[in-house]
């Protein structure tokens, strides 16, 4: 009795045995092949949409007057957007037309030379001096004939001499006087004259560049993403007011380690994952790699058998036009 219960026992311990050796044996087999056939999971980069955002900003300080735009709103490009009043500028103006104008003037009078009046009264001087030269040598000439005669001495003679130069000189003098009124004012007084014209147009020029900012204009088409000040604010020298979002040049920017850049590589197209838009695929040609820095670097953290890496910014433009992509928006890029 006690044989047969020992054969059983062996018997089951048998199968027992046999049972967990087809099941570890079963585990193994799967084992290998999952280590054959199965592929590791990809890995996944998450990036970012951005897009070009343009400050709107003017040089002309002044008080806001009207907004003629909201936030959001579709623009193209030479659409009025803010109007700026400034009365500063607006009498600077006037003070700079107001010079101008004198500049002009002064520069007419000058250019149109000496008044008739003082013409004449130098052709009449001439007239006297010619006259009295002339006088003056007949009465030198009958002196020096008398002289030659021994009738007068020779100190009358040098009186009449000397008298007929000074009129010479005098004739000179006033041919020389003649000759100025005649041709007005000097060559550097007439220049001088025309710079003043262009300094007072320049300083006009100046102050309307200035007030050519009273209304700015959209500079690109694309949509209003902020405005910052609020009507009848004052705004400074070059404050921004709006920023403009171009909507027609968006991308998608990662930030990756460097191991990674071999696929990653300028020119490249790679295929993404946008999960706002019903997780749309779309390709996009990488543009841009840059090092961050080593502020990203990512430290090893074993002594032996691993290396520091640094990370990179990559960025990538989409090969078709995305209306529906937002900046903000997650990018998924798998590898």
């Amino acid at each position: 009795m006690s044989d047969n219960i020992n054969t059983a026992e062996k018997k089951e311990n048998k199968a027992l045995v046999i049972s967990v050796l087809f099941v570890v044996l079963g585990v193994i087999v799967m084992a290998i092949i999952g280590f054959l056939f199965l592929n590791e999971p990809p890995e996944i980069i998450e990036g970012q949409a951005e897009a070009t955002s343009v400050k709107i900003s003017g040089k002309l300080p002044g008080r806001v007057v009207d907004i003629y735009v909201t936030e959001g709103q579709k623009v193209s490009k030479g659409d009025t957007l803010i109007h700026i009043h400034s009365a500063v500028a607006e009498a600077q103006l006037l003070r700079a037309q107001a010079m101008e104008t004198a500049a002009a003037a002064q520069n007419r009078k000058i250019d149109a030379g000496t008044r008739e009046q003082i013409v004449a009264s130098a052709r009449q001087l001439l007239a006297q001096a010619t006259a009295a030269r002339q006088l003056a040598e007949k009465t030198y000439n009958r002196m020096e004939n008398l002289y030659k005669e021994s009738v007068i001495s020779e100190q009358k003679r040098d009186e009449a001499k000397a008298a007929y130069e000074a009129a010479v000189a005098g004739e000179k003098a006033a041919e020389s006087q003649l000759s100025l009124a005649v041709s007005g004012a000097q060559r550097e007084d007439k220049q001088s004259a025309l710079a003043m014209v262009d300094v007072a147009k320049g300083g006009v020029d100046e102050v309307n560049a200035l007030l050519q900012d009273q209304y700015l204009t959209a500079p690109a088409d694309g949509e209003i993403d902020r405005i910052y000040p609020e009507p009848s604010e004052l705004v400074s020298l070059g404050a921004p007011l709006m920023s403009l979002l171009r909507t027609d040049d968006k991308w998608v920017v990662f930030n990756v380690r460097e191991e990674l850049l071999n696929e990653m590589k300028v020119g490249t197209k790679i295929k993404l994952m946008i999960p706002a838009l019903d997780r749309k695929e779309v390709e996009a040609e990488i543009f841009y790699v840059r090092d961050m820095g080593n502020y990203a670097t990512w430290r090893a953290t074993k002594a032996v058998g691993d290396w520091d890496s640094r990370t990179f910014e990559v960025k990538a433009r989409p090969t078709e036009k995305l209306d529906d992509l937002r900046p903000g928006m997650t990018v998924i890029y798998k590898k």
